[in-house]
């Protein structure tokens, strides 16, 4: 029902900032604003139905309006749900006709913005075009790229590449000696050097010389050759620093080499990337390699929810972020192992971490979730009281214990191979809930201390049992369909203190999917986004599907970050469901993101279904 020309012009406060109306300039909002006009639709009235070509692009002032599939039956029919901000129509204009009915859930006030009008826009701002035809990956750029604006500058660090800091390198030839090494070091003032080699160069440092001379006394005309490194930790000129301090690291190293081809064109050093930091906060990953007692390390650990923070408010993508944080706790815990156990125990044993923190998907400490193997011939008299030691230790370095258990502490998590291979069989044997969810525990498992061999080893133990079962692997993934997706609850989310459960509806679905997949390909890594590039190269997984996927398990998990932080901060609720995301708080762009968000997820449950031969309702 139309409004009057006058009551549009005494209610036109419509809310153009945001995009896609951020792509035009002043002028076309103008011309926006000039052009709309407002209608009434009573509950339950059809606003667009199915079939019917698109006349208007509505944007709601107030109200509810659901997004019905008229060929799915009964409450499988509401796929999307509008309130006030949201818009909807566009591409039913763009394909000619409606795919989907549009229905006013109650009393609602829209602004119409004409066909004609829309088409010019288009024609006109190709950015506002081209904001309708992307895909959720690009729209969560575009939301990255608006938090950046809104008065967080991104710092210089997260966009500077290796070539911007690199040094030219220092070489000295094949046929060099220490002492002419040593020489070309001092009249350089440099800290290290490049050594060429019949393998390609390698990495000399003052230190090596230092050594070479004084504690294994060679002569100064021995070949510096013989103590160089020639197992290189290198990037490329194009990579960003950011990804260098995660490479660094973890690799334990303070210096890369730039290569361009097999050739050596710059070194960056630790010190090149530290001066990139705009925050002290940066430095807590060199207070880490800085520390030299437990009680350093603890100062250190307690300092990663201000890193977070700092990159969550600078638009850092979320997967450099979990990248950093990952091999950060992968180094407390490794050093905190070290300080701890014997190093004569280090050769036979592999600390390993599951769950969430072996897929390096773990930002905030939430929880221990480790396990140890040995070797079948160590002789550990007292193995029992240092593991209760050790987690003893994590829960001051704030690694709290876990609920379940599941930590060093506990004989059921610590074994020798042999055992860890007889408890696998049980598990496979079983193939009951439990069992199943102790094998998706040791699926993701990483090790970050000790012999990772052993981890190896045991990886291929579980894939020989489990890859080629098929009965098991639909076993496996019924998990990720038990969990309704969550759209449409939408339209019930009036009060502030009730939310939708992210973890349960969109996080775990595409996690357990994703490994379950990762399991049946044999794929070794952890990580759901690099389980999901392999599924890609495997052609399990077509690429724009993939990326999809990633984009909604990075939003997903930055919206439950979000509410993490809010805890730690004392703002959020402290009810105990942290994964808990309120619609209402959100803004248009990010409601929209998160219900095409969990559209893909439904997507890719109906792969899950198909593919493992599973009933999905």
């Amino acid at each position: 029902m139309p409004v009057s020309r006058h009551e549009v012009l005494a209610m036109v406060d419509v809310d153009l900032s945001q995009p896609p109306f951020s792509f035009l300039d002043e002028a076309g909002r103008e011309r926006v604003r000039g052009g709309i006009d407002l209608a009434y639709f009573d509950r339950d009235e059809i606003i667009l139905e199915t079939g019917q070509p698109g006349e208007y692009v509505f944007l709601i002032h107030k109200g509810e309006v659901a997004e019905l599939d008229t060929t799915q039956p009964g409450a499988r029919e509401r796929i999307g749900h509008y309130t006030a901000g949201d818009l909807f129509g566009a591409i039913s204009i763009l394909n000619g006709t409606s795919r989907y009915r549009f229905r006013a859930e109650q009393e609602s006030l829209c602004y119409l913005l004409p066909k004609a009008l829309f088409l010019k826009l288009c024609d006109d701002y190709p950015a506002f075009a081209e904001f309708f035809r992307q895909t959720l990956a690009h729209k969560t750029r575009l939301l990255t790229e608006q938090r950046a604006a809104g008065g967080v500058t991104m710092a210089g660090f997260m966009l500077a590449r290796v070539d911007e800091c690199m040094r030219e390198p220092l070489c000295v030839g094949p046929r060099a000696t220490i002492a002419e090494a040593v020489t070309t070091l001092h009249d350089s003032h440099a800290d290290s050097l490049l050594v060429e080699g019949e393998q390609g160069p390698g990495m000399i440092t003052k230190t090596d010389l230092l050594n070479a001379l004084v504690l294994e006394g060679l002569p100064q005309d021995s070949p510096v050759q013989s103590v160089a490194h020639f197992a290189l930790v290198t990037v490329t000129p194009g990579q960003y620093l950011f990804q260098v301090l995660v490479l660094m690291t973890r690799h334990q190293v303070e210096r890369v080499v730039v290569t361009e081809g097999q050739a050596a064109v710059g070194v960056v050093e630790l010190t090149d990337v530290l001066s990139y930091f705009s925050s002290r906060s940066y430095v807590v990953s060199l207070q880490v390699e800085q520390a030299d007692s437990l009680a350093a390390l603890s100062a250190a650990s307690r300092r990663t929810p201000e890193l977070v923070r700092a990159l969550m408010a600078q638009g850092v993508k979320l997967r450099f972020a979990m990248g950093l944080l990952a091999a950060l706790n992968g180094r407390i815990i490794n050093k905190a192992w070290g300080f701890l156990i014997e190093a004569r125990y280090h050769r036979d044993s592999c600390l390993m971490v599951m769950g969430s923190e072996g897929r390096g998907e773990q930002i905030l400490k939430t929880d221990q979730d480790n396990g140890l193997i040995l070797d079948d011939a160590l002789d550990w008299p007292d193995c029992a009281e240092q593991m209760q030691r050790l987690t003893e230790t994590l829960f001051e370095l704030g690694y709290p214990p876990c609920p379940g258990n599941i930590m060093v502490s506990n004989p059921d998590w610590v074994g020798t191979e042999s055992q860890w291979k007889r408890r696998i069989a049980r598990w496979v044997e079983k193939r009951d809930g439990d069992s199943l969810m102790k094998l998706a525990i040791v699926l993701d498992a990483h090790a970050v201390a000790g012999n990772p061999s052993l981890l190896e080893r045991l990886r291929e133990a579980l894939f020989r049992l489990c890859a080629g079962d098929q009965l098991l692997l639909s076993y496996f993934a019924r998990p990720a369909l038990h969990f309704a997706t969550p759209l449409t609850l939408f339209g019930s989310l009036k009060k502030p203190q009730h939310g939708i459960d992210i973890k349960k509806g969109g996080i775990f679905p595409i996690v357990h999917g994703v490994r379950v997949m990762a399991l049946e390909r044999r794929i070794a890594v952890t990580s759901t986004l690099d389980r999901l590039d392999a599924l890609v190269a495997d052609g399990r997984l077509e690429a724009r599907f993939a990326e999809d996927l990633e984009e909604a398990l990075s939003l997903f998990t930055e919206l439950r970050l979000k509410q993490q932080l809010a805890r730690l901060d004392g703002e959020g609720a402290q009810d105990g469901e942290p994964d808990r995301v309120v619609v209402q708080e959100l803004s248009s762009l990010e409601r929209d993101l998160l219900r095409e968000a969990l559209h893909i997820v439904k997507d890719f449950k109906q792969h899950l279904s198909h593919h493992f031969h599973l009933e999905y309702a």
